[in-house]
């Protein structure tokens, strides 16, 4: 399958509707993104919102990059990578991340960093595949009140 990689640069209901339909595929536990949440991430300076489109022109896939600087320099993450259950073993997930890690190194990061459940055994694959090492290190989270 042929695809291509873009940034989003503005939100319309093709958008909200690929997330619509691939957000539940990432997380059962998040509901899909409004408008204005879309809006909100596309806009950021921080956040870079690849999107996926197979031969047809329909959203497969997507991946965001976080890049923010610290005092120790740029820092990338890649963050909520989905790609359709229909579309799965194409090349998708590599080819958006491939796009990411290029942005990242283009914009100064020396490292990208990325977390995935253990249970998500193809992604975890890929991952190696391409090159990332998984690290020693404890991650924990705060879960803060609303």
């Amino acid at each position: 399958m042929a695809v291509s990689v873009q940034e989003a640069r503005a939100v319309d209901d093709e958008l909200v509707d690929a997330f619509a339909r691939l957000t539940p595929q990432l997380s059962r536990s998040n509901p899909p993104p409004s408008r204005e949440e879309l809006d909100k991430v596309v806009r950021s300076e921080a956040s870079h919102l690849l999107v996926v489109r197979d031969d047809a022109g329909t959203i497969v896939g997507s991946l965001t990059l976080v890049l923010f600087r610290i005092p120790t320099g740029v820092r990338a993450w890649i963050e909520d990578v989905v790609v359709d259950e229909a579309a799965r073993g194409q090349g998708i997930g590599e080819a958006v991340n491939r796009e990411a890690l290029r942005i990242a190194r283009d914009s100064g990061a020396r490292t990208v960093d990325l977390t995935s459940r253990p249970s998500r055994e193809a992604a975890n694959r890929l991952y190696q595949r391409i090159g990332f090492e998984q690290r020693e290190t404890n991650v924990y989270r705060f879960t803060l009140d609303e």
